[in-house]
């Protein structure tokens, strides 16, 4: 009788400790905007040297690695996008992702990666006492000028699933708003919704661009500031909290969700965007990997399972929490009643 259990391998080992050079190798493709030359109409090494400036030998190494790790295709000497790369790799694509590379890989991020054996043995961050949480951080600008194309489809989503009158005065705080995008597409479903972004001064210029470019400027304001310090303001029919809570323990997300509580209408509602792993903790799998990025990066943040999230809003004064997918995104939507 055989047996069927797969041979044992290294492969995955050296696959996992390898893997910064899959990250320097996109990294420096996105710097040499490599994916928008192929995209239009360069296709060769010889024909890529002039769009990229760079050297013919260094280009056709790079696209073969890019080839093997399914960013492009080749067919003899050309080159093709893949349909992923033409969407998201491209400067021309409205859902274009190179842009972030300058948060996901700035050094804040990359630092706290250093040490993992670190935060374990500590149970949270080891690069400062307030990790990326810190106030003010200028990284929180890159954030919101690099994340604002991968948010659009998740804000989109989420604002189909609030349910008002189109036709009905909202009165909408976005809590952490970052690039604005969440508020920015409340704004766009509900002709009538007036937005209110809070988040530091210098991230909030990022915000009123993207309104304004959206269409949306003459009902968006803005409340500079810590969401733990500034004054709310009430009556709010809907109060967005954004990839926010991870940051936070529990007892400090509670502090923040009574305050949104007693900000909201009688019938108002928090929406709450987060990566929700499941009860298991380790699917689906990106969501549950977060909790890594969290331990890394913060003294004390998590991503929660429903469960802990809803148990929070119920300590807050929330009556009933809703479950919502996003796919293909893979963050989750919590709504809430007051």
């Amino acid at each position: 009788m055989s047996n069927s259990s797969p041979e044992p391998s290294p492969l995955l080992f050296f696959e996992n400790v390898n893997a910064y050079q899959r990250t320097a190798a996109l990294k420096g493709a996105i710097e040499l905007d490599l994916f928008s030359a192929i995209g239009a109409g360069a296709e060769t090494a010889a024909e890529l040297v002039a769009k990229c400036d760079a050297s013919e030998r260094g280009i056709r190494i790079l696209c073969d690695y890019l080839v093997v790790h399914r960013f492009l295709t080749k067919e003899g000497d050309r080159y093709r996008l893949t349909p992923d790369s033409a969407i998201f790799l491209t400067r021309e694509s409205q859902a274009y992702l190179g842009a972030a590379t300058e948060f996901l890989l700035s050094s804040m991020l990359a630092d706290a990666f250093r040490d993992i054996a670190g935060a374990v043995r500590k149970g949270g961050t080891v690069v400062s006492a307030e990790g990326t949480v810190a106030p003010d951080h200028p990284v929180w600008v890159k954030f919101a000028r690099g994340m604002s194309g991968f948010m659009t489809m998740p804000a989109q989503l989420m604002a189909k699933l609030i349910e008002a009158d189109p036709e009905s005065r909202l009165k909408v705080l976005d809590i952490a708003a970052g690039h604005g995008m969440f508020g920015i597409a409340v704004a766009q479903r509900f002709p009538h919704a007036e937005i209110v972004a809070l988040d530091w001064p210098n991230v909030l210029e990022v915000a009123k661009e993207n309104a304004e470019k959206a269409g949306v400027g003459d009902r968006y304001s803005t409340l500079a500031g810590s969401a733990f310090e500034v004054e709310f303001g009430s009556n709010y029919d809907v109060v967005l909290i954004p990839n926010f809570l991870h940051h936070f323990d529990e007892a400090t997300c509670v502090s923040l969700l009574k305050k949104v509580h007693g900000a909201l209408a009688d019938d108002g509602r928090v929406v709450t965007v987060e990566f929700v792993p499941n009860e298991d903790r380790i699917s689906p799998p990106d969501a549950a990997a977060f909790s890594l990025v969290m331990l890394a990066s913060t003294p004390q943040g998590d991503a929660y399972t429903f469960n802990e999230l809803e148990r929070m809003l119920r300590q807050a004064g929330f009556s009933r929490t809703e479950l919502h997918d996003l796919p293909p995104t893979p963050q989750r939507l919590l709504i809430s009643e007051k």
